[in-house]
């Protein structure tokens, strides 16, 4: 613009994208000033610069630029939107601004960079800063890099990901720029801050003197933690944190947060994996084997090479391993050895968790490697078991590591204990559980007591190691048999032991040892006591002379004198006074001073146990169960007693005090061990009685103490023992104690029992039935903690018993079937011959079964399996996984090292495509999970690498498995938070299964890895993906159960009373048992009703904890206020707030209410409205995420609808804008209750006489009719219902053409439901309804009549009908021009209403009731239950709809009813109808077909459910990306290959064409330009896409779907691609060609030929319009035109010829014949004029009849040219007939020698030919032909062009018309005049008419009875031969090669075959015709009266 003040008018956008420099900074300046003025960073006027602040900082003038960046980052900070703009404005910085030479214009580019960080965008600017290190001006790689330093220093490393950082970072050290370099080290030093040594290893391979000077400032660096000290927007909390401690200064809060912003970086994970399996030698496994020992040596240290790499890439490793395991377990030479093991050692520290399925291959090998001696050989091997170690746990390595405890060779055990001690100091309080280090304890302590000294001071260094990592405390229980000295130098290990987190754990060692210090001076009675349970025959007698006298010292201290002196008295009265006085003394003692030790031993005293006297027995039993009971009795004190009370048990008098010492013993020492004695005892004796009793009372105390700790494997030998005795009450009580352990162990226990006689089992078996379905009872006793002890041990008791209850497995003898596992076997089943397979696997299971218990050695069994798995034939895969069901029992849990090799592959199986294998493989994995528990699934990455497989089937099934098991674990590896990524991909899954199971495991993820966690993983998802997520997290957040509680205590027992003090008791302090593993817990719940009980406890808890919150009081409160908030109005009545919202919209100032899918901006909207007039309580109900709420909201307005009506009024906009939302959302429960809602609403409306606004029906009615597609059939009808009632308030002439635009809709149901509104509206209204004009409203409507859908169809000619119920014949005109098929499917539907009109009146009654389906009972089924049925009613009657008063029964069926009731006679005669088809026959209205209305709803169903998946599908054909494209092209290509599935595309058929021509079109345009692209990948997508099209072609039905704009574009894009040069540059171009050659042919042949030739018509327009085309294009097309001309003769029945006259009278309107002729060539013009040449040659006069879709017919060329046509071909038709006849007379019988006649046609055709003769030429060519009719002129018109044909055809026409008079024109144009004249509605046209209808109704009914129509077709394919030896195309020489007679005979079978209602019939046809029609007419009527 010239001056100045021309721009400075203009608004501040457009100046800020202005041409000139001065206004751009002016804009600038001023944006600047509105961006700082704009409060509301969501405010829209952001919107409008959204595109224009990468121009803010990428202006060319560098003044302006300064001012953009200013503006830039003030829009960056302020606005909302603002993180959209991030990767275009960061890569402008990089480019444009970071080279300038201005620091200003940098500091600004830096700021925004760091800004975009803090609005949560780290990941892209960091990703377009990596991209500009790769500029090749080093100014801004000098920038980028001081950006990613400030930016690291500012924010930290957990903001700021360093990995792809420091892999970029050694690149910048080779720089030959120095600033460069030296950037790249202040960043190295920033980066060394935040990790410390992490950074070493990538950046070793430097330059030595760069990483020297590194290592020099590394140095510098302090040692303090660095913090982060800026925040992004979502760290707000953590900024105040860090300004507070800024201001504060203090020395606590520093501490705290040091510890906080430490990051510990693993070196590894900044490392970049190297694959390897690839490098290895190729002859890697043949040289492993070889002979000489030089050539192994060689490719051994070619894989000790590659596995140095310190991380490597996954992969099978599994026969690596295995060749390098032989190498160490069977190789003679030790260097050898020493290689291999180096080679494991690197792969297990390359591979990390990866190795851990190896680990378990190679232990053992490694293990007994560690015989050899030389110190080289061990080294190698302690490195390679160590770094195994760490890939795996100890808990999979316990059983290889025990087996070789026992060996013979001392080295072997020593290294082992070595291993263990260096494997324990890995390990923590929680990997190193009680129940993992017992069984090492056990072998331990045997080594302790080794011969080889250094074997046992191994030993003592293992259990040292133990000690420090878990305390003493919890070690020594196992330690309780050694001696003083043994335990010290245990101990003195243990301070020695160095663990690696040194400070923390050695603080926490030494509280430990502190802690267990105090008692044994508290309670010095014990120290002599515990070490010696069994005192040794010889060597210990004066010991025990030593113990009676120390014990009779403190006797003496605490018994009277007398007591004592009489204790052994001959006298027994004596013995029993001093009794007594021994019960008082014991009775009145302290209980710290009672010396309980020497108390039972003075009772032992002679004449002691042996005691002759009863009633001084009993005195003496009664006491030792008082000091029992009061008193710290220790084991060895029992030990004493226990004998003489096993003795005593079964004495009638002594007995029950003998039981009672029992008990008081059981508190005081636990159950389990006395038990233990109390069994080992019994059976020492030879008495019955006493054996008995003994067990009688055990069973009893399991009762009373629970089975908690119970050593079944003690003393079930013992029960089998008592069950041999020959004494039948041993036998007998021996099963009632099995009875009571069948209670708490169930089912597993009678297999210990098996090997019994049968009569015995059953015994046994009839003992387990009485038990069934009992819970066991509630422990009423429990272990008693004694003084002191009850303060410091208060864990210990659980250590004894540290198991738990017993599992059972463990018990059982197991055999080793490794031998039987031989070479043959494993080569057996993996034979290629399936028999052989199967036999293999009976072996195996035969072994197995045989076995019965297995250990965990199967040999190469688990691989021979494993590749079973996957076997093609399914019968071995169901066989496999039996087989491995049968494994889990069989092995039991040794399961667990199978579970990584064999187990994994289990869940591999559930993507298997049958059910029945998958149900299998579920079944398989619960078997194992048993076993093994779900810790070790968990564990590493294969759960993860499972979901990554795009399997529907897979993932549905495993996320279901794992929303199962999650909740019932209380600790999960941290290896799950690697299936989240996953979990949230499906969560997105096209496949609606998979995304309802992820949706499911959600809340089980979250319950273990905690929300905050899973947010954060969410972060790093693509936007739309992490909005969607987000909400679903949020909802997933509200449902997360809490984590089961612990395990109760043991004393407890498994079987706890339901009462809620019993279960409430214990809770607090089992929650913090964190030590209990889980197997315990398992195993409780495994007997009988105490799962029972358990299971339901989770839910509850989750109710507990949704219901009422952790608190308590609180949450009540809260809910009483919500309460008090609720009980006011809903709605705030605001005057004219309404109006003023209505103009606010038509003035634009709000964003007016109309969108296919409702943005964010749309909810803003409605929310900021709502918040004046709706109540808080309420908008944050409907606006909620769960649906439930909206549920309840919606009923609260239900129930305050009658009373707040004025204010719902008020508001009505509002609540109907809200319900259009809710219209989007897929679910059924909030849609019905809104549509209920809804019914209620219009009701209340329509009785206060309200009426809509258009504004309100405008934001509202649109998007209700949008739901009258909806799949539900409730729906629909509660649809249907809403809009008779908006009919009351809102003019039913405004509702018509809202539903005129319903009908346009893709969604056939849609266009069907309304097209049946539409004809009610008309019914009830009359034709003033219809707007704009009745002809507009009823053309549309009655296009639908030919629509391919049936319902469409039906529902169109109902209305239509119901027009003509209202206006009479007037409809013919109103409608317009139709098809003949259609008009007479209209005129049949006409009849057949006509017939009916005496029920005319009830017919109109029921029309609403019409499209009702059959099941609509499903409506009131689905009714929710606190619906009132009055207001329903109210609604109903107000709307006079009938529907019943008694909801239960629907007012159709009632109507059935009655009319069979009255019709019962003419039913009976149909009694198959009356069963089967019950909705067809008794549908007493106009229409009589309603089974094709009735869409099945299974067939609807089936196809909602798979139109997502194929909408996504198609979706990614038009992907940039061209693997995904062909992916998707893959899946389309399946489908349509398979006949029996291609009509699920149905539908989608324009939608998929779509994406191919996009596809085309950007494949054309980018791929083929980009010299990146493999050409190879671009032919492979194009044969992909030709491959589909040609599939898809080949099927007509989904052909002719394709709509003409589609067809259009399609063929653009393939007539592109034919004459794309560059194509043929493409190895095998050519072929690619011919195949588009081919799918041309095949679009042509089979599309709608209406469409396809109206696409070419328009096509060849715009192909002509557009002068820069190649002239190539239109040269294709238009061949594409005359193929199409060929095939009018076939298709001419087909086409629409108003749609083609209208393109051809358009295309005129654009090219004139003037202008047309002035084209360079006249191919167009001739195309055009044959076009039109041919149609009127088929149609004749007729098609003057089709111009009804031209506007001024009279102004149209067309209609002029056409009736040329029609003339001359109607003259030449009447001489043709004429002709005919006379040359069926006698022929001319002078004939011409062949020589001369060719003579006399070539001096013809050369006059023909001569500019000067052509006319001669021609006239001399008529009269030769008119006087040798039958002379060949084909060989001198085959070489001719098709113009110089149509001119000699032409000239013969014009001397034709010429020599015949004009009343002979006349008399030949009556026969196609007659047609012409005579409408639809004509006499004679009626007539002829019938016929075709007939036809047409009997080619449907023979299709319905599987009759075929082949005979016809048949018959005309010779026809059509005659009629055209050459094609169609060439019409106008068919009159010059053939002879009249033949093709005048051919015409008359052709139209009398495929056209009997077309013209006029011909003079010369014969009779058969009619004859046949009165055939078909009689075979009609029969059939009609038998349907009837």
């Amino acid at each position: 613009m010239g001056d100045d003040s021309e721009w400075m008018k203009l608004p501040v956008d457009q100046k800020c994208e202005h041409k000139v420099w001065k206004a751009r900074l002016s804009g600038y300046e001023e944006a600047l000033k509105l961006f700082q003025r704009i409060e509301d960073e969501k405010s829209p006027e952001w919107g409008k610069y959204l595109g224009l602040i990468k121009k803010f900082v990428t202006d060319s003038n560098v003044v302006a630029q300064l001012k953009g960046l200013e503006t830039a980052l003030a829009f960056v900070m302020n606005a909302h939107i603002a993180g959209k703009t991030t990767g275009e404005v960061t890569s402008g910085v990089i480019t444009k601004v970071f080279n300038q030479p201005k620091a200003r214009a940098k500091e600004l580019g830096l700021e925004i960079c760091l800004m975009y960080i803090e609005i949560e965008k780290a990941e892209v600017v960091q990703d377009e800063l990596l991209k500009g290190l790769e500029n090749k001006n080093p100014k801004v790689v000098v920038a980028c890099l001081e950006a990613l330093r400030k930016a690291l220093s500012e924010f930290g490393s957990k903001i700021v990901t360093l990995k792809p950082v420091v892999k970029v970072l050694p690149k910048q050290f080779e720089s030959r720029e120095k600033a460069v370099r030296d950037e790249a080290k202040l960043l190295a030093i920033e980066i060394f801050r935040w990790i410390r040594d992490a950074l070493r290893p990538p950046l070793q391979g430097i330059n030595s003197v760069q990483l020297k000077d590194l290592e020099e400032e590394w140095v510098k660096v302090p040692t303090a933690a660095p913090k982060q000290t800026r925040f992004l927007r979502s760290q707000q909390d953590l900024k105040a944190k860090f300004e507070q401690h800024q201001a504060n200064k203090g020395d606590e809060v520093d501490g705290e947060e040091e510890e906080d912003t430490v990051v510990v970086v693993d070196p590894y994970e900044l490392l970049e994996a190297v694959d390897i399996l690839a490098k290895l030698p190729k002859d890697f496994y043949e040289k492993i084997e070889a002979k000489k020992w030089q050539e192994r040596k060689e490719t051994l240290e070619a894989v000790e090479t590659l596995a140095k790499n310190p991380k490597l890439e996954a992969g099978d490793y599994g026969d690596l391993v295995r060749a390098l395991k032989k190498v160490v377990g069977k190789d003679a030479n030790v260097m050898l050895v020493t290689l291999a093991a180096k080679c494991l050692a690197g792969l297990a520290s390359g591979l990390r968790k990866k190795f851990g399925t190896h680990a378990t291959l190679v232990v053992s090998t490694i293990l007994e490697k560690f015989k050899e001696k030389k110190p080289q050989v061990v080294q190698a091997l302690q490195e390679a078991i160590d770094a195994i170690f760490l890939t795996t746990t100890l808990q999979n390595l316990s059983e290889d590591i025990l087996g070789v405890m026992d060996n013979k060779n001392p080295s072997i055990k020593q290294q082992a204990s070595l291993f263990l001690a260096r494997a324990f100091r890995h390990c923590t309080q929680a990997t190193l559980s009680k129940s993992v280090l017992k069984p090492f304890c056990a072998a331990l302590l045997k080594q302790v007591n080794d011969s080889a000294l250094e074997v046992r001071d191994a030993a003592f260094e293992a259990l040292g190691t133990a000690m420090k990592v878990i305390g003493e405390k919890a070690v020594n229980p196992f330690l309780a048999d050694l001696d003083k000295l043994k335990l010290d130098k245990i101990k003195e290990c243990a301070d020695k032991v160095e663990l690696p987190g040194a400070k923390r754990g050695a603080s926490g060692g030494d509280k430990k040892p502190a802690a267990k210090a105090p008692p044994p001076s508290e309670a010095p009675s014990k120290s002599s006591g515990p070490p010696k349970k069994t005192p040794a025959a010889a060597a210990s007698k004066v010991n025990t002379f030593k113990i009676i006298e120390v014990c009779e010292q403190r006797a003496a201290l605490v018994l009277p004198a007398s007591c004592l002196e009489h204790l052994d008295s001959a006298n027994w009265k004596e013995r029993l006074a001093s009794m007594e006085e021994f019960q008082k003394a014991v009775e009145t003692m302290d209980k710290i001073e009672m010396p309980c030790q020497a108390l039972v031993r003075m009772l032992a005293k002679k004449p002691g146990w042996k005691e002759t006297n009863f009633q001084v027995m009993q005195m003496k039993l009664r006491v030792v169960a008082i000091i029992a009971q009061r008193g710290q009795f220790s084991k060895t004190s029992a030990s004493v007693v226990l004998e003489c009370l096993v003795d005593k048990v079964g004495d009638v008098k002594c007995g029950g005090n003998a039981k009672e010492g029992l008990t008081a013993i059981g508190e005081s020492c636990s159950l389990p061990w006395t038990a233990e004695q109390l069994v080992s005892l019994a059976f020492a004796q030879k008495n019955p009685k006493n054996q008995s009793e003994s067990l009688n009372w055990l069973a009893n105390a399991m009762k009373e103490f629970g089975f908690a700790g119970i050593n079944v494997k003690a003393f079930i030998n013992n029960v089998k023992i008592a069950l041999g005795a020959t004494n039948p009450a041993v036998r007998i009580s021996a099963i009632a104690l099995l009875g009571v352990m069948y209670l708490y162990m169930g089912a597993p226990l009678r297999m210990f029992f098996e090997d019994e006689k049968p009569a015995l089992l059953s015994q046994i078996d009839a003992e387990f039935e009485k038990m069934q379905g009992q819970s066991p009872p509630a422990a009423t006793r429990g272990t008693r903690k004694s003084g002191p002890e009850a303060d410091g041990d208060d864990g210990d008791e659980p250590e004894e018993d540290a198991a738990g209850p017993p599992d059972i497995m463990d018990l059982l003898p197991r055999t080793d079937i490794s031998d039987k596992i031989n070479c043959d076997l494993v080569s057996k089943i993996g034979d290629k011959n399936w028999k052989i397979r199967k036999e293999g696997l009976d072996e195996a299971a035969a072994i197995i079964s045989e076995a019965k218990f297995i250990t965990a050695n199967i040999g190469d069994l688990s691989l021979a399996l494993k590749g079973r798995l996957n076997d093609s034939n399914k019968i071995l895969v169901l066989q496999t996984l039996t087989m491995l069901q049968q494994l889990a029992t069989a092995m039991g849990p040794g399961l667990k090292q199978h579970i990584k090799p064999l187990g994994i592959p289990i869940i591999t199986v559930l993507g298997d495509s049958k059910a029945n294998v998958r149900a299998a493989a579920l079944a398989t994995l619960q078997a194992w999970v048993e076993q093994t528990g779900m810790k070790d699934w968990l564990e590493g990455d294969d759960m993860s690498e499972e979901l990554k497989r795009e399997n529907p089937f897979l993932r549905q099934e495993l996320l279901g498995w794992l929303a199962e098991k999650l909740p019932n674990m209380r600790t999960v590896p941290g290896d799950l938070m690697q299936c989240v990524p996953q979990l949230f991909a499906c969560l997105e899954d096209r496949n609606g299964d998979v995304r309802k199971k992820a949706q499911d495991a959600l809340p089980m993820f979250m319950m273990h890895l905690g929300f905050d966690k899973m947010t954060k993983a969410a972060g790093k998802l693509k936007p739309a993906s992490k909005d969607q997520v987000s909400g679903m997290l949020e909802k997933a957040r509200a449902v997360m159960p809490a984590k089961p509680a612990a395990p109760s205590k043991a004393g407890d027992g498994a079987g706890k009373a339901p009462g809620s003090k019993a279960a409430a008791g214990p809770r607090p302090q089992a929650s913090g048992d964190d030590a209990t593993d889980s197997k315990p817990e398992g195993k409780k719940i495994r007997g009988g009703g105490a799962a029972a009980k358990r299971v339901p406890s989770l839910y509850h808890q989750i109710t507990l904890i949704l219901s009422q919150g952790t608190p308590g009081k609180k949450p009540a409160a809260k809910g009483m206020k919500e309460e008090e908030d609720r009980s006011g109005p809903i709605f705030t009545l605001i005057p004219n707030a309404k109006e003023q919202r209505s103009k606010e919209e038509k003035q634009l100032k709000i964003l007016k209410w109309n969108f296919t899918t409702p943005r964010d901006e749309y909810l803003d909207q409605l929310k900021a409205q709502m918040s004046t007039c709706f109540a808080k309580w309420l908008q944050d109900e409907i606006f909620h995420f769960d649906f439930q709420r909206h549920v309840k909201a919606i009923g609260v307005m239900m129930e305050r609808l009658e009373s707040e009506s004025e204010a719902t009024i008020g508001c009505l906009d509002l609540i109907l804008k809200w319900f259009t939302l809710r219209f989007f959302d897929t679910n059924t429960t909030v849609l019905m209750k809104v549509l209920e809602y809804l019914k209620l609403l219009f009701a209340m409306l329509s009785a206060q006489g309200f009426h809509l606004s258009e504004y309100e029906a405008s934001s509202f009615v649109p998007y209700l009719i949008l739901k009258m597609g909806e799949s539900k059939d409730g729906v629909r009808k509660d649809v249907r219902t809403i809009l008779t009632l908006l009919c009351k308030v809102y003019p039913a002439a405004k509702v018509f053409p809202l539903l005129m635009d319903g009908t346009k809709s893709k969604n056939s149901k849609q266009r069907s439901e309304c097209l049946e509104e539409l004809g009610l509206l008309i019914e009830g209204n009359g034709l003033t309804v219809c707007q704009p004009t009745p002809a507009k409203c009823l053309k549309e409507i009655a296009v639908h009549i030919g629509d391919r859908d049936t319902s469409v169809r039906n529902a169109a000619l109902n209305t239509v009908v119901a027009v003509y119920n209202v206006c009479g014949e007037q409809v013919y005109k109103l409608i317009g021009n139709l098809s003949e098929k259609e008009m007479s499917m209209l005129e049949e539907r006409i009849k057949r209403s006509a017939k009916k009109t005496p029920a005319a009146a009830p017919a109109k009654q029921s029309a609403p009731e019409r499209t009702q389906p059959p099941n609509s009972t499903a409506t009131f089924l689905r009714k929710p239950a606190q619906e009132d049925p009055n207001k329903l009613n109210q609604a109903r009657q107000n709307a006079q709809h009938n529907e019943p008063s008694h909801p239960s029964i629907p007012r159709e069926f009632q109507l059935d009813l009655d009319m069979i009731e009255t019709d019962q006679g003419r039913v009976g005669d149909l009694p198959d109808l009356v069963q089967h088809k019950l909705e067809e026959l008794l549908e007493p209205i106009v229409m009589p077909e309603p089974k094709m209305r009735s869409v099945s709803p299974h067939y609807d169903e089936l196809h909602n459910s798979t139109a997502s998946t194929i909408n996504f599908v198609i979706s990614q054909v038009a992907s940039g990306d061209i693997n995904t494209s062909i992916q998707a092209l893959a899946q389309i290509d399946e489908v349509l290959r398979q006949e029996d599935k291609a009509e699920v595309m149905s539908g989608h058929i324009d939608q998929f064409l779509i994406a191919t021509f996009m596809q085309l079109r950007l494949t054309y345009n980018t791929h083929m330009a980009d010299e990146r692209l493999d050409k190879k990948d671009i032919f492979k997508l194009y044969s992909c896409i030709i491959g589909n099209m040609l599939s898809l072609f080949f099927m007509e039905s989904l052909a002719r779907e394709a709509s003409m704009g589609v067809l259009k574009d399609l063929m653009h894009g393939l007539i592109t691609l034919m004459l794309d040069g560059r194509v043929e540059d493409i190895e095998d171009g050519q072929q690619l060609i011919r195949s588009v050659n081919l799918l041309m042919v095949r679009v042509l042949e089979r599309s709608d030929q209406t469409n396809i030739l109206s696409a070419l018509l328009v096509l060849l327009q715009d192909s002509l319009i557009t002068t820069g085309g190649s002239p190539m294009f239109s040269e294709l097309v238009m061949k594409c035109l005359w193929r199409m001309i060929r095939y009018l003769p076939e298709s001419i029945n087909s086409i629409n010829l108003d749609r083609i006259l209208l393109d051809v009278h358009n295309f005129m309107k654009v090219f004139p014949k003037d202008k047309l002729k002035q084209l360079k060539s006249d191919v167009p013009h001739r195309t055009l004029k044959t076009l039109l040449h041919t149609l009127c040659k088929l149609t004749g006069a007729k098609i003057l009849d089709h111009l009804s879709m031209i506007e001024n017919r009279n102004e149209s060329e067309l209609e002029a040219h056409l009736r040329r046509v029609v003339k001359h071909s109607g003259n030449l038709s009447g001489i043709k007939s004429d002709r005919g006849n006379e040359k069926s007379g006698p022929r001319t019988e002078d004939r011409m020698s062949k020589a001369k006649v060719s003579d006399i046609l070539s001096e013809i055709f050369k006059k023909i030919g001569s500019k000067e003769n052509t006319k001669e030429g021609l006239t001399e060519l008529y009269e030769y032909k008119q006087q040798y009719s039958d002379a060949d002129l084909e060989p001198f018109l085959r070489n001719t062009s098709q113009f110089f044909q149509s001119y000699v055809e032409r000239g013969l026409r014009m001397i034709e018309s010429e020599r015949e008079g004009k009343g002979r024109i006349q008399t030949t144009a009556v026969i196609p005049q007659h047609g012409v004249d005579s409408g639809p509605l004509g006499g004679n046209n009626g007539e002829d008419l019938k016929p075709a209808m007939y036809y047409e109704r009997l080619k449907i009914l023979r299709q319905r009875k599987g009759l075929e129509n082949h005979t016809k077709q048949q018959q005309r394919l010779p026809i059509s031969s005659l009629l055209s030896p050459k094609p169609p195309v060439a019409s106008s020489t068919d009159m010059l090669q053939s002879k009249l007679s033949q093709l005048k005979e051919s015409r008359e079978l052709y139209q009398q075959e495929l056209s009997p209602h077309g013209h006029s019939p011909p003079r010369g046809r014969s009779a058969s015709p009619s004859a046949n029609l009165d055939d078909l007419k009689k075979r009609l009527e029969r059939i009609k009266s038998n349907r009837q």
